[in-house]
């Protein structure tokens, strides 16, 4: 089985993101533009990068993750050897809840304000998931998840 993986960097070229993340994995990378299905070693991961609009602007998108490789030490070495934060979903539905990974490999939750635009989600207004914060109180999505509000864990003491 394989795994489709969706994370956002910080103030990074895509042409940058492809070396640094075979680095990371371990595995070829391959650019979605030029994979030729036909063609493929059995231990590449295909990706997309582009940049978007907004706060965490560079978007990646990784097609066939085997399953045997974990994703929070992945994206922690990838924002460890860009130096730069990155972003990926948290197990909540909240669209604006995401789990801010940075270059040290420290790993906590976060919040944006969505907006949707023609060129896909634009994230603005970064701000700690805290207690301390209103929407992160009681009933919230954040207390049901892994990552509770004030959580601050070091990436492989995560996986």
């Amino acid at each position: 089985m394989t795994e489709l993986w969706n994370w956002r960097i910080d103030q990074v070229r895509p042409e940058e993101v492809y070396p640094a993340l075979a680095e990371a994995l371990g595995r070829v990378v391959m650019p979605l533009a030029v994979a030729d299905p036909a063609c493929l070693p059995t231990y590449a991961v295909v990706c997309d990068v582009w940049q978007a609009p907004g706060e965490f602007a560079t978007i990646v998108d990784c097609y066939g993750v085997p399953d045997t490789l974990p994703e929070l030490p992945a994206i922690a070495a990838l924002a460890r050897l860009l130096d730069r934060n990155c972003l990926m979903r948290d197990d909540t539905l909240d669209a604006g809840r995401h789990l801010l990974v940075t270059p040290d490999g420290t790993i906590r939750p976060v919040h944006f304000d969505v907006r949707e635009t023609d060129d896909g989600e634009v994230l603005a207004n970064q701000r700690l998931c805290t207690s301390a914060h209103p929407g992160c109180r009681g009933w919230s999505q954040c207390h049901r998840s892994r990552w509770a509000p004030d959580t601050v864990v070091p990436a492989l003491a995560a996986a």
